[in-house]
């Protein structure tokens, strides 16, 4: 078999960067002050009980509070805030400074503004996988009503929707 078909971490990067997926931003309350990051690993699991998952790496400035937290935030990202993306997407960054714009929600998880929906869900497990995390959450409230196009990851990118 040859070489560059092997399973190596450049291939999986590489194979993946073909798949275009939804931007969400997961918060969480922290000993510190609130956390977040971007994720593209978001899934539904289950519609009976309500469930999400996502995947964090364990290297991560995020890791300590996401690993102790009960609850957490789901943030889908609009087509608008590429920016607000990047933020949390950029290692160092004081992500919930201005220009970001949150209010502390439910169970005291940050809560970003204006984007096109957001969750609050009650952590159930998380489940080791390599240098990640799997968090799987079950969902106690919402709001699906913001306005806009959903902001998608690609090729190493943030993009917008094409008609």
């Amino acid at each position: 078999m040859p070489a560059d078909l092997l399973a190596t971490p450049d291939l999986l990067r590489s194979v993946f960067r073909r798949h275009a997926a939804g931007v969400a931003v997961i918060t969480a309350r922290g000993d510190a002050g609130p956390v977040g990051f971007t994720a593209t690993s978001l899934a539904s699991v289950s519609a009976e009980p309500p469930m999400l998952s996502f995947g964090v790496g364990t290297g991560s400035s995020s890791w300590p509070a996401i690993a102790a937290a009960d609850h957490v935030g789901v943030h889908i990202l609009g087509e608008h805030q590429q920016e607000l993306a990047a933020t949390f997407a950029r290692s160092g960054a004081d992500r919930f400074a201005p220009p970001t714009a949150w209010h502390e929600g439910p169970q005291g998880v940050p809560v970003l503004d204006g984007v096109l929906a957001w969750l609050v869900g009650r952590v159930v497990t998380r489940v080791p996988a390599g240098d990640h995390r799997i968090v799987i959450a079950e969902v106690v409230l919402g709001d699906p009503t913001g306005t806009g196009r959903p902001l998608l990851y690609h090729q190493g990118r943030f993009n917008r929707l094409r008609d």
